[in-house]
């Protein structure tokens, strides 16, 4: 099947919705048209002149990168200068790039997620709650007979979940009445009689980024010709979605153990950390890119480290006088998503017969070098 950019741009939403960006973030498609065809994918954290040269060897149309490659407003593009040439290099090759950027830090297997699960940590829920999901019921009345058929749809189509359990729903039997006039062309019954059938009234819970697919989904496996549903938003709050992760580790470790374990679980070559080095490790906080601003909420959280990037001089001091130890890796560490996006969406093309293939830029865009 062939695909072009928009079926990637909205298989990336479904995962990681735009809502979930915070406000001033500059994520979705950055260059490029919608309405391209897409053969290969490219994932980056960065979009650099490696990424673009590896994507045009290896004939990507599309780069879904973490980090934006227009974050600041444009005043021109003068191709004599490195960010302008790159411009050019991505136009002339036919190259999209798509961002997602704090929505897949927020997302459900998303970027915090999957640093969260290289240290190891279980029991894990977001450091600060940036969404809270709001929720809806959806009622409608069919026939016995397709019962079945509406209800695995709608649940196919993302409704049914509340906490850790999936296809939740509930079923009233019932008695539906209706007139068929001119014009009808009834499931059951004749024109111009009343009836009475048999109809089974079911419930089950749809969040609001999934109401359109629930309902498009409702009415393609309903048989009657006009499909009688209500749809109303619950005072119940949904899923809370925000930014970092805090959970526990298996077991205590000292400080420099711990230490050593998030290098060893990053593959980084060296990072920093400050603290006690025999300090109790047990609870910790993890947040991708630069963290700074989020120390405070590490503390209140109760957390014994925090493991985040870009971490400066007098933040270190404030958290050692309140006890937080802080490991810092680096803000590369956020290219751990690089490998997951790339295996989720070769897992979707797969499943749905899209003719796409996605790889993992090869090409490292950490610009620092150790000794």
């Amino acid at each position: 099947m062939a695909v072009d950019v928009g079926r990637i741009v909205r298989w990336m939403e479904s995962w990681a919705p735009a809502e979930l960006a915070e406000p001033d973030d500059k994520i979705g498609l950055q260059i490029g048209s919608m309405r391209a065809p897409v053969e290969r994918v490219a994932v980056a954290l960065d979009v650099t002149d490696a990424v673009v040269e590896e994507a045009i060897e290896r004939g990507a149309k599309l780069i879904i990168a973490h980090h934006p490659i227009l974050f600041r407003p444009l005043t021109a593009i003068r191709t004599d200068r490195p960010d302008g040439k790159l411009l050019r290099k991505l136009l002339l090759n036919d190259i999209a790039v798509y961002a997602s950027h704090t929505n897949l830090d927020v997302a459900v297997g998303g970027v915090n997620d999957l640093l969260a699960e290289a240290l190891g940590l279980e029991g894990t829920k977001p450091l600060k709650i940036t969404n809270v999901e709001t929720l809806y019921k959806l009622a409608t009345y069919v026939p016995p007979s397709h019962e079945d058929a509406v209800r695995e749809a709608v649940f196919a189509a993302g409704a049914g979940h509340i906490g850790n359990y999936s296809h939740c729903g509930f079923t009233l039997e019932g008695e539906g009445t209706f007139l068929p006039e001119a014009g009808a062309r009834p499931f059951a019954g004749e024109l111009g009689t009343l009836e009475r059938a048999a109809e089974r009234r079911f419930e089950t819970i749809v969040p609001e980024g999934r109401k359109d697919a629930v309902v498009k989904a409702l009415l393609a496996a309903h048989p009657y010709e006009e499909v009688a549903y209500d749809l109303y938003r619950l005072e119940l709050a949904g899923r809370e979605f925000g930014l970092g992760r805090i959970g526990t580790l298996p077991r205590t470790m000292e400080l420099r153990a711990f230490a050593e374990h998030a290098k060893a679980a990053f593959g980084v070559p060296t990072l920093r950390y400050v603290g006690e080095p025999s300090a109790p490790i047990r609870k910790v906080a993890v947040l991708g890119g630069s963290g700074r601003s989020f120390v405070k909420h590490a503390i209140r959280a109760g957390a014994d480290a925090f493991v985040t990037g870009d971490l400066d001089h007098h933040t270190a001091h404030d958290a050692l006088a309140a006890g937080l130890a802080l490991v810092d890796p680096g803000h590369h560490i956020e290219q751990i998503m690089k490998a997951a996006v790339a295996g989720r969406l070769a897992a979707v093309a797969e499943a749905e017969g899209w003719g796409v293939e996605a790889y993992a830029s090869v090409g490292s865009t950490e610009p620092f070098a150790f000794l």
